[in-house]
């Protein structure tokens, strides 16, 4: 398992009611799946909209449970913005 930061921007932030939140998973799935647990289903229909970075790397089209996280790893998670 590793530990790190789950960092919430924009409408993510605002249906999770915090700007981060620790994690302890081995995968981004893992790590999601936390999350959703943690939140309501308001946040859990914000998620299903959202890309997210691994430590400034896109992960793209990739299953999740295939992003494997380190230690020290930040998840940044960003719903959609206006114009793109």
């Amino acid at each position: 398992m590793a530990r790190g930061l789950i960092r919430y921007w924009a409408a993510a932030r605002d249906a999770a009611g915090v700007v981060e939140e620790p994690y302890d998973a081995a995968t981004l799935a893992d790590a999601l799946d936390f999350a959703r647990a943690t939140h309501d289903t308001a946040f859990t229909t914000v998620l299903a909209r959202c890309s997210f970075l691994v430590d400034d790397a896109p992960v793209g089209g990739r299953d999740h449970s295939t992003v494997e996280l380190s230690d020290g790893n930040t998840i940044e998670v960003l719903p959609p913005f206006a114009g793109g």
